[in-house]
């Protein structure tokens, strides 16, 4: 049952890669409710295991379908200034309804916590009915004056045209290319870009965060201490909900690539404090009284490592993967990575207890903390910092060098109209960053 959340992941990732460009990212976030309206359905209802799996299948395909296009959809409508904090939102209120199901789960009786949460699904699509499309979907589209209808409920301000301009000439430039999954797996282009993305959604899966937090109560039930087990899940929630906090405050003030390094580093620390528990525990098999003591310590570890991996890369790595891709195969990347990680997460789901029945606990947070050190060696030689960058600039980054392969006079009239096309560009942005601060 736990397992079956991934496939419906890549189901509904690969769905919103059609719906999104076809019908738009406001569209595509509404139809998101209802699989999860149909799921939460079966789950207050169901009498069977086989419905259960239907039940996980269809959140799965929710959640794909939701934070496929609501990473496209904020990348796409934030200022620069803001886009880190607003994605971080979306992790905020995720840790939020953790807290609150780990909290009244083990209080309420199945059915009554089933029909409550119902609700939700419904107040998230009324919710939503209000959001303005994405300006650059619009524009995508040709529909250049729905386009400035769109940037003045999100702007409200003077510089709205200025804005459009900039938009318009970024999406002309972006849409020269194919939009098509041939387009970005070929393009030379993209290369840096996929490596990147592919590289931090193994890391962010292959460290086990969802797995630990799946299996939390069958882990602290191996850790030899007095403390209820309700009490460490709502420790672990309410924690995991503060940190959250923190994240989206550390997010535009530290920068991307020092929260992902550092929080790497920390999580694999602590993930390997607790499988040194556990190796003392399966392995050296030392006296349960003798271990009684560290019991807290290892609590402690899995608690720090979470929050440590909740501030920095697990908060940040949707954003870095919303902000690397140009527009044209923006729904395409992001669609790729979400089925990429739905199998990875598959993966982690099924093995985590083939390789804990083989190598016990002690091998699997051994495991996790390995992957998350490479995560932290890995974002340091390939992550560019993208805080305070438009979505522009972190092209013009991402490419420096990608058009080598050009035959010498096309590339020269290439670069040569290109860089004529970014000084305008720049200057715009200029324009329109000075106007703000004197609005300010």
């Amino acid at each position: 049952m736990v397992a079956m959340n991934a496939p419906g992941f890549v189901v509904g990732s690969l769905a919103t890669r059609f719906i999104s460009d076809m019908m738009g990212r406001r569209s595509t976030v509404l139809a998101s409710a209802v699989p999860i309206a149909c799921g939460t359905l079966i789950a207050a209802t169901a009498n069977t295991p086989w419905l259960l799996y239907i039940m996980k299948f269809l959140w799965g395909f929710g959640t794909g379908m939701v934070s496929t296009v609501v990473t496209i959809y904020l990348a796409e409508i934030s200022d620069k200034d803001l886009r880190g904090r607003l994605s971080v939102g979306t992790r905020f209120m995720f840790n939020f309804g953790n807290l609150i199901m780990i909290s009244i789960g083990p209080f309420l009786s199945y059915e009554v916590l089933n029909f409550s949460i119902l609700v939700l699904p419904f107040i998230f699509f009324t919710a939503c009915l209000w959001i303005p499309e994405s300006p650059y979907y619009y524009l995508k589209e040709g529909k250049v004056e729905n386009a400035r209808k769109s940037l003045l409920r999100l702007k409200n301000d003077e510089n709205v045209e200025n804005e459009l301009e900039l938009l318009k000439q970024d999406v002309s430039k972006e849409m020269k290319n194919s939009s098509s999954a041939m387009e970005l797996f070929t393009g030379a282009q993209y290369r840096r870009p996929i490596i990147i993305a592919a590289g931090l959604k193994v890391t962010q899966i292959m460290t086990g965060a969802m797995a630990i937090q799946d299996y939390l109560g069958r882990i602290m039930q191996e850790i030899n201490t007095d403390m209820k087990l309700s009490t460490f899940l709502i420790i672990f929630g309410a924690v995991k909900f503060i940190v959250g906090i923190m994240s989206s405050i550390l997010v535009d003030k530290v920068g991307r690539r020092p929260l992902l390094i550092y929080s790497f580093f920390g999580t694999g620390f602590f993930l390997a404090v607790a499988g040194t528990y556990f190796f003392l525990q399966e392995v050296a098999h030392v006296n349960q009284s003798s271990l009684r003591s560290f019991g807290y310590i290892t609590f402690t570890a899995i608690i720090l490592s979470n929050v440590i991996s909740t501030v920095g890369f697990n908060s940040i790595i949707g954003i870095i993967h919303g902000e690397i891709f140009p527009l044209n195969v923006k729904a395409v990347a992001m669609t790729s990575l979400n089925v990429f990680g739905g199998f990875l997460g598959f993966t982690v789901s099924k093995g985590y207890q083939a390789v804990k029945n083989i190598s016990g606990l002690c091998g699997v947070f051994w495991i996790f903390s390995s992957i998350a050190i490479f995560g932290a060696i890995f974002s340091y030689f390939t992550v560019p910092e993208t805080r305070g960058k438009s979505l522009r600039e972190i092209q013009d980054i991402l490419n420096f060098g990608a058009s080598n392969g050009l035959d010498e006079e096309n590339g020269f009239n290439d670069i040569h109209n290109e860089k004529d096309e970014c000084t305008e560009l720049k200057q715009l942005r200029k324009e329109t960053d000075v106007k703000n601060e004197i609005c300010d």
